[in-house]
């Protein structure tokens, strides 16, 4: 039961990338109303881009820890080397779609560097 709510889940966060650009931001970002921030839309569309990709990689997280429950491997330590993981590939989003102008990348590997170290004091 938990492994299918699982595999729901990272399927789910599969299908809202694919379907997500495909058909909403490609034709979001043809408009020409878009706010120029730092004298264009590419740090918008960017933004828009990571921001909507990183909801995939929350429900793929998600999926991981009901994935641990599912086989009984879930303790504080691989919950914490989860959300770790998913902190650091976080902060690659907007280091690739912003060029690292949206400095949430800051933040993301901050959290996902203390995540990981905390997880060995649990073990």
């Amino acid at each position: 039961m938990l492994t299918i709510a699982a595999l729901l889940l990272f399927l789910t966060g599969l299908a809202h990338s694919y379907l997500g650009e495909r058909y909403i931001l490609i034709r979001l970002f043809k408009r020409d109303n878009l706010p120029k921030l730092f004298g264009g839309t590419d740090f918008t569309t960017g933004t828009l881009r990571f921001v909507w990709h990183l909801l995939t990689l929350v429900w793929w997280g998600i999926s991981a820890i009901v994935l641990l429950a599912s086989g009984q491997n879930l303790d504080t330590a691989s919950v914490l080397r989860v959300f770790s993981i998913v902190a650091l590939v976080s902060g690659l989003l907007p280091l690739y779609f912003t060029g690292g102008r949206h400095l949430s990348w800051i933040i993301f590997f901050t959290v996902g560097a203390l995540l990981w170290l905390g997880s060995f004091r649990m073990a």
